[in-house]
């Protein structure tokens, strides 16, 4: 059996005397849709730092495609292929929705032209462009990104992501904040590129998680509650206790 693309043992990290992450694993198989879940505080973000180099833990690994990734920073944790999309935008906003998508997929290219203008490199145009259609923001390529829509702008946070061709796109409440039918049209995106790329979500939208994922880990106070398939998550005593009572 091959290994998981990511696979997380025993991580831990303490802030202070608050541990907010306590001996967590995961075994994230490739082209799987896997949820992370759990009330306010209880180490997802956190989590999803140890993964990606923005925090480093203080007990155990993280494997990223075979490789030790422990520590490692974002900068060289997204060059071998692992991108997230933030729960608050991180656009440029006064530059446009083209230039924004360019800027990722240009810093991605492991070789640069030098003495050209950068809207002239054509694998980077090429590229920047088929973003730009997948995600659904084509018509907005010469829009100021400031100027988009709330939902609009979540799209091109997550067209940034894509622009640097992740094996693996992690996502923090990529609903966050949307209408009931941006968030339908969101859920689609997320479905569709779930097709080519692995993707691991924090998301709060119960039935959200529900409709689309194909595991779902649940954390409480810093720890693995439980994890299984939706259906078993939905039924199980502990989790409806802790966290979604009211919420299905």
């Amino acid at each position: 059996m091959s290994e998981p693309i990511l696979l997380a043992e025993g991580l831990d990290r303490s802030f202070g005397g608050i541990h907010a992450v306590n001996d967590v694993s995961l075994e994230i198989p490739e082209g799987s849709l896997h949820a992370i879940i759990g009330p306010n505080g209880s180490g997802k973000t956190t989590l999803f730092n140890l993964i990606t180099g923005h925090t480093r833990p203080s007990a155990g690994r993280v494997r990223f495609a075979g490789q030790d990734i422990t520590g490692m920073p974002y900068s060289k944790v997204a060059r071998k292929g692992l991108a997230k999309s933030y729960q608050i935008t991180t656009v440029f906003p006064l530059l446009t929705v083209f230039e924004n998508v360019r800027i990722a997929a240009q810093a991605a290219e492991h070789s640069y032209v030098f003495w050209r203008p950068a809207d002239r490199i054509k694998s980077v145009v090429r590229h920047t462009e088929q973003v730009l259609e997948r995600i659904g923001l084509a018509h907005e390529r010469d829009t100021i990104a400031s100027n988009l829509s709330h939902g609009d702008q979540r799209r091109l946070d997550l067209a940034i992501a894509l622009a640097t061709s992740p094996r693996l796109l992690l996502l923090d409440e990529p609903t966050a904040g949307m209408s009931p039918t941006e968030t339908a049209a969101t859920v689609k995106l997320v479905e569709e590129l779930n097709a080519d790329v692995t993707i691991l979500m924090i998301e709060h939208k119960m039935d959200v998680i529900l409709s689309i994922a194909d595991r779902i880990t649940v954390l409480h106070q810093g720890e693995k509650l439980f994890e299984g398939a939706p259906a078993e998550v939905k039924s199980h005593p502990r989790v409806q206790e802790v966290y979604l009572t009211g919420s299905l």
